[in-house]
């Protein structure tokens, strides 16, 4: 396969092509996240333990977040200082929906990156089917309807980073990279990873120093940092690494499920991302991943894949702009974002149900009413992202019988496996005589009785 080179868009002709996408991106992605919030969809409680975080870091304290125990240091669970940089926006406008937000403009702004570098050194119409290809990606949906995450932050400094890799700003690279170190703990093999292809592209002083960061780094936090903040005094992650089948056996477990996996990431870029270096990138996620023995690590759901994304597509641009002959697979890539885009979660929003209130939200809104702001509350998933704006509030699975709360509130439908029997759960777990304030449409509300 021939090298070519060609002469790049100017920014200012890529600017209009691809800023035009991204708020198109930002407005799905809000919007989609903002609608599944109010439509009850519980996905996790992680919104709710970084609004708990956030909500530290605004009054200049620690991330204290009761729902991983009470008095919990979120910096002992992950390392993701960078999250402090929300703060200023959070104590503006506190409430859940302004993560959700925050999250859909980082990712659009990485949609704005990677679409503006590939209209720079594809053209305009391979550059922005390549973008429509990258914002649609399986990836990008499914981390917005997980809610927010720590490694929103990490797309747009992937692209910015791969940005410069692809026009061979050495010094930008390194420079956009080395943020992913305050992103999450295991980027920092990321981080190795890019100095290891800035070394095999010929930038060897550069490259050996930033894998060294990056190795340092994340031993460091793994080792000493992690720890330290942890009441446990480890670091809680190390056993998913194989579990009790030890690494080797866990790693051909689930092993079509994996390859799929695999095989989607590469083929939402038409396979053109398996010509670059570039591409190495995702080596130490996919590792991780998989050699952990929790499944929903594996597939393609959650955010485990959102930072797969800018990598490939950057990889992806790179191997286009030196092949001219690869920009066709831009097509296959549309193809396969196509298919995937059926069983999205942006494809919800051409259901009318989910614009639509149902009696189950009402019955959300009358349970909240009924809590004070300074509440004290014990509560599953059901309603935990929706609560954590003023109140105090604990998860039923860390609560522990030390907690002494003036409420309980629990989802029967979908809180997961919550008891069944709120009034004997409340007494037996934390004493004293409850009443029962609502139950309605599967939710129940007790209160501590006086």
């Amino acid at each position: 396969m021939s090298e070519t080179t060609t002469a790049p868009v100017r920014q200012g002709g890529a600017w209009r092509w691809a800023a035009p996408w991204a708020m198109v991106c930002a407005v799905l992605y809000a919007t989609l996240a903002i609608l599944r919030h109010r439509r009850l969809t519980p996905t996790s409680w992680d919104n709710a333990i970084f609004e708990q975080a956030l909500r530290g870091y605004a009054d200049l304290g620690w991330p204290i977040v009761d729902i991983k125990g009470p008095g919990f240091n979120l910096l002992g669970d992950h390392f993701h200082p960078v999250v402090a940089l929300l703060a200023p926006v959070y104590r503006i406008v506190p409430a859940p929906e302004t993560l959700l937000v925050a999250q859909a403009v980082l990712l659009a702004l990485s949609v704005h990156v990677v679409t503006s570098l590939a209209v720079r050194h594809l053209g305009p119409w391979f550059g922005l089917g390549l973008g429509v290809a990258y914002g649609l990606s399986f990836g990008l949906a499914s981390a917005v309807a997980a809610q927010f995450h720590e490694v929103a932050f990490g797309a747009p400094l992937l692209a910015l980073a791969g940005a410069a890799y692809v026009e061979r700003r050495w010094r930008a690279v390194v420079l956009w990279t080395l943020p992913l170190l305050l992103v999450k703990e295991d980027l920092g093999l990321t981080v190795a990873m890019v100095g290891l292809v800035l070394w095999l592209t010929g930038e060897r002083r550069r490259g050996l120093l930033l894998a060294a960061v990056g190795v340092v780094g994340a031993a460091l936090v793994v080792l000493v940092v992690l720890p330290a903040f942890n009441p446990a005094g480890v670091y809680d992650y190390t056993s998913n690494a194989g579990g009790d089948a030890g690494v080797a056996l866990t790693l051909f477990t689930g092993v079509e499920r994996k390859l799929l996996t695999v095989l989607v990431t590469f083929g939402v870029t038409g396979l053109a991302a398996l010509f670059s270096r570039w591409s190495l990138l995702v080596l130490p996620t996919f590792a991780w991943r998989f050699v952990g023995d929790v499944e929903f690590y594996w597939g393609t759901d959650w955010h485990y894949s959102l930072l797969l994304m800018p990598i490939v597509f950057v990889a992806a641009v790179d191997a286009m702009a030196r092949h001219r002959e690869l920009r066709w697979a831009t097509v296959p890539a549309l193809v396969v974002t196509a298919v995937m885009l059926v069983g999205s979660p942006l494809a919800s929003l051409a259901d009318r149900d989910t614009w639509r209130e149902g009696p189950r939200e009402a019955a959300a809104a009358e349970v909240i009413a009924q809590l004070p702001d300074d509440a004290s509350v014990v509560t599953d998933i059901g309603l935990i992202t929706h609560l954590g704006t003023e109140r105090t509030v604990y998860w039923i699975g860390t609560a522990g019988d030390e907690v002494s709360p003036d409420h309980v509130l629990l989802d029967q439908r979908g809180g997961l496996g919550s008891p069944t029997d709120i009034l004997q759960y409340a007494s037996t777990t934390f004493g004293g005589s409850w009443t029962l304030v609502v139950d309605e449409q599967g939710y129940q509300l007790a209160r501590r009785t006086p």
